[in-house]
């Protein structure tokens, strides 16, 4: 499984999509073609819900554009709860285009 790190993404939304699809899209494409990797997963900072929209869009459409890859992203600032949630994605290998925003307690607090 191929983990990507997404970071230094502004606050406001909109500047955020903006640098993700400007900056990290095209690296992630990169890393991924070269990857061997059946599946990624992309992991954000939790941050509020005015973010969901665009991450959600991006990592569907990357699952769609890279299938029959496995492309899931998290929303977590927790290492226990990004661990659960890794084990969890690879055990079900059926769960692709999703985003999970991890709490502290490991626990999935909006699924899509």
């Amino acid at each position: 499984m191929a983990l990507v790190r997404v970071t230094g993404l502004p606050a406001a939304p909109l500047d955020a999509a903006a640098a993700f699809h400007g900056e990290w899209l095209p690296r992630i494409r990169s890393q991924l073609a070269a990857s061997q990797d059946e599946s990624a997963v992309l992991v954000f900072a939790l941050a509020d819900h005015s973010h969901r929209g665009w991450r959600l869009a991006a990592v569907q459409e990357l699952a769609r554009e890279l299938a029959p890859r496995r492309i899931n992203a998290l929303a977590c600032d927790s290492a226990a709860g990004e661990a659960a949630a890794l084990a969890l994605l690879d055990n079900c290998q059926g769960i692709t285009g999703q985003l999970l925003a991890i709490d502290q307690a490991g626990m999935v607090e909006e699924a899509s």
